[in-house]
């Protein structure tokens, strides 16, 4: 038996599974009576969604309709990172969702800061856009996971794979 465990914590989500949520986004705005003749346009780019309506108040509803098929899928309301609205002529504005799919360096030094202070037995080592994490006990490693799903503060979507 190996005398380290250890586990990578990365950003990663199921894209076929976002591909399904904004396609069920669409089909509802379609047949919701107040987005209906509204013409909203819904793309999906592998960085990033773009919206395109009449009103703010319009791309709101839709971003909260993409949240809610993307919870209903398991994906994390934290892949989304909506910017700022702007206008896109002829009265419309759009607004451009950005896609998480990696951990920045901010955020892995947040995690690795998270998990000495919390498990001392426990070393976490930043890998480019995944953070490894070593311990002699399985049991660190469980409690490092529970830890990192239970913080709502940490701005990215994190997946445990690797563990061994």
């Amino acid at each position: 038996m190996a005398s380290d465990h250890s586990m990578d914590i990365v950003a990663k989500f199921s894209v076929q599974e976002m591909r399904n949520a904004v396609d069920q986004a669409k089909k509802e705005i379609l047949t919701r009576y107040d987005l209906k003749d509204s013409n909203i346009e819904i793309e999906l780019t592998d960085d990033l969604i773009k919206v395109n309506a009449t009103s703010e108040y319009q791309l709101s509803t839709v971003h909260d309709i993409i949240m809610k098929r993307m919870a209903a899928r398991g994906l994390s309301p934290k892949i989304l990172d909506p910017q700022k609205f702007e206008p896109a002529g002829g009265m419309r504005v759009k607004q451009e969702i950005k896609l998480v799919k990696s951990i920045d360096q901010e955020s892995a030094k947040t995690i690795s800061k998270i998990i000495r202070d919390n498990f001392p037995k426990a070393k976490a080592s930043i890998q480019g856009d995944e953070v490894r994490v070593t311990s002699k006990t399985i049991d660190d490693l469980q409690g490092t996971m529970r830890l990192l799903q239970a913080k709502e503060d940490l701005k990215v979507p994190l997946s445990f794979t690797n563990f061994r």
